[in-house]
């Protein structure tokens, strides 16, 4: 494992407990670029997690809570008439910063939630016919509740597809709860120290883009999702969107083992938490009690596994 983000790895576990395959997939989905979508239920430690990923590596942190009259310009910001100049002046919005927490976003408007759509993709945003670039790098993690949750609405498809991965936190184990109650928690953030730079960690990013990926490697990727597409487990297949992050996040993880090649098992570890949300299971799935798991694994079985020459 690269040395340097095993550092951060452990000064994030000091108030996130038990979960170090969580832990793995932000940090390589950091070094892709992407975004992040958590899905859990209340306190179990979303906030804390961006909050710990910022500290850890010196990035400006922002944090809005998504309720139903949060608006727009709340996010990308507005522009305000001077008096004294005569002219007007933009006012940044809360997206103007390297790690943005759109925290229970699904508890918004689609109005609110679409205008995290270019942002996200372009990593710019557009007032008034005008574009203001971000800051790289820049990092969403967006958290939901559960479907289903009082008060809440579905994300539509263009929206979650924007997300490279979907995590779930879910409950701390007995040991992790016990040293949770005992101090381990959202008290102890000042414990986090920074560790790498905003430079280091834009030259990692530009490291995991120069991955090398044979043909074979694209092959199979391309392969997985065609069977996604081709099984009657699934309604919905992964998109060409899923492929390029499939790809990415396996770069990434290759990355963080300290290789500069991509090799299957890159993909295997990546796959489900990239694709558990680009798939829509299908009646015959859904009768069978099969979950994104399920079929992820079924994709793995059913496309050979390239050997590398």
């Amino acid at each position: 494992m690269n040395q340097a983000l095993q550092t951060v790895k452990e000064e994030m576990k000091k108030v996130i407990r038990g979960k170090d395959d969580i832990l793995d997939t932000v940090l390589c989905t950091l070094l892709a670029g992407g975004h992040i979508l958590l899905e859990d239920i209340p306190g179990v430690g979303k906030t804390t997690l961006a909050v710990a990923l910022s500290r850890s590596l010196g990035m400006s942190y922002k944090r809005m809570q998504f309720t139903p009259d949060v608006l727009p310009s709340d996010i990308l910001g507005f522009s305000m008439y001077d008096n004294k100049s005569g002219d007007f002046t933009f006012r940044k919005g809360a997206i103007f910063t390297n790690l943005f927490l759109a925290d229970e976003i699904n508890r918004t408007s689609p109005k609110t939630q679409s205008a995290l759509l270019e942002v996200m993709e372009e990593k710019r945003v557009s007032v008034d016919g005008v574009t203001y670039d971000l800051e790289p790098p820049f990092f969403v993690i967006a958290t939901q509740n559960p479907v289903g949750a009082s008060g809440t609405q579905k994300l539509p498809d263009s929206q979650l597809d924007r997300f490279f991965v979907r995590l779930s936190l879910g409950y701390p184990d007995h040991t992790s709860a016990t040293e949770i109650l005992k101090g381990h928690s959202m008290e102890q953030i000042d414990e986090v120290n920074p560790i790498l730079s905003l430079d280091e960690l834009r030259a990692l990013q530009d490291k995991t883009a120069a991955v090398f990926a044979n043909d074979e490697i694209c092959d199979y990727i391309v392969s997985l999702t065609e069977e996604s597409r081709k099984t009657d487990l699934l309604s919905q297949g992964i998109s060409p969107r899923g492929s390029l992050a499939i790809l990415k996040m396996a770069r990434a993880h290759a990355c963080y083992e300290d290789r500069d090649f991509v090799t299957p098992e890159d993909v295997h570890a990546i796959l489900y938490y990239v694709c558990n949300h680009r798939m829509i299971l299908s009646t015959k799935a859904k009768a069978a009690g099969m979950d994104a798991k399920d079929i992820v694994e079924n994709l793995l079985l059913a496309v050979p596994v390239p050997k590398l020459s």
